[in-house]
């Protein structure tokens, strides 16, 4: 079964986005390989045009890029550094990130708005990171956004599925991919994310802190087609207030010897003999 995330006008058959903002250069593509990534993050000040030492170097010329636009503090600004990000050849696929918050880090929902109906305007192809709020997200979708991105948790905390409820309902109520990004702190919050609809994970710190982290990509990757596959697949439901066994007790125990009075024979199995 075909089962691509569809962004826009591109397909991709890996649901694992990385965020590539706290791995050294060198680290990069072997990150990249082990999670088979097929979208990728970077900060346009990363991208060093003419230095030394220039991230774009160091993504494997496969992968789409998705440039964000860090360090912008509102609408006007999101949209100079997309054009600086398109000219220096990161494409029309962009990430928004508005932030004016600078303890928490937490999005500006009505700049981001804005930035949305801004950029889409402007012949990008949005993918706002938000705060999970669904009447925030009816907005970005009707200004344009090609798929939303709810935080987790705060940005680099690895906290988790802290605001599950919320993106569940964006799940079920916006008709684009809903994308999970910050605060994804293990594979199996990542899972879980996945079983309950999402379209796709964002991860970076999870995995640049870890210990191995070429492994801990690996351990995403898996994780976050397991997740994929149960939803598919429809989990089964849930009990609340009985249990259920899981194999039938009729006949189990067999018939009494009659003529003993004794205590059930085993039932014979089908085409056995008896002892």
């Amino acid at each position: 079964m075909q089962d691509d995330l569809v962004i826009g006008s591109k397909r991709f058959k890996s649901r694992f986005i990385l965020g590539s903002g706290k791995f050294s250069l060198e680290m990069t593509d072997k990150v990249i390989r082990n999670g088979g990534v097929e979208i990728a993050t970077l900060a346009v000040r990363r991208v060093n045009s003419g230095g030394r030492e220039n991230v774009l170097d160091y993504m494997p010329k496969e992968v789409t890029l998705l440039p964000n636009t860090s360090g912008a503090r509102n609408a006007e600004e999101a949209l100079t550094i997309a054009r600086l990000a398109r000219e220096l050849g990161c494409g029309d696929m962009i990430k928004i990130e508005v932030v004016r918050d600078s303890r928490y880090l937490l999005p500006d929902n009505a700049e981001t708005v804005k930035a949305v109906k801004l950029l889409a305007d402007d012949g990008f192809v949005p993918m706002p990171y938000m705060m999970p709020d669904l009447s925030a997200a009816r907005s970005m979708a009707d200004a344009g956004a090609a798929a939303i991105m709810p935080l987790a948790a705060p940005i680099g905390s690895n906290r988790g599925l802290l605001t599950k409820d919320f993106i569940k309902m964006m799940v079920e109520e916006i008709d684009l991919p809903i994308i999970v990004d910050a605060g994804i702190g293990r594979p199996s919050q990542a899972c879980e994310a996945m079983e309950m609809g999402c379209a796709a994970v964002m991860a970076n710190t999870a995995i640049a802190t870890a210990s191995d982290v070429p492994a801990m990509a690996s351990a995403f990757k898996m994780a976050i087609e397991a997740g994929r596959m149960a939803y598919l697949s429809g989990p089964g439901r849930v009990l609340e207030d009985r249990g259920e066994a899981s194999s039938p007790l009729t006949g189990f125990l067999g018939e009494r010897d009659e003529d003993e009075g004794g205590p059930r024979r085993p039932a014979p199995v089908d085409g056995a003999h008896r002892d």
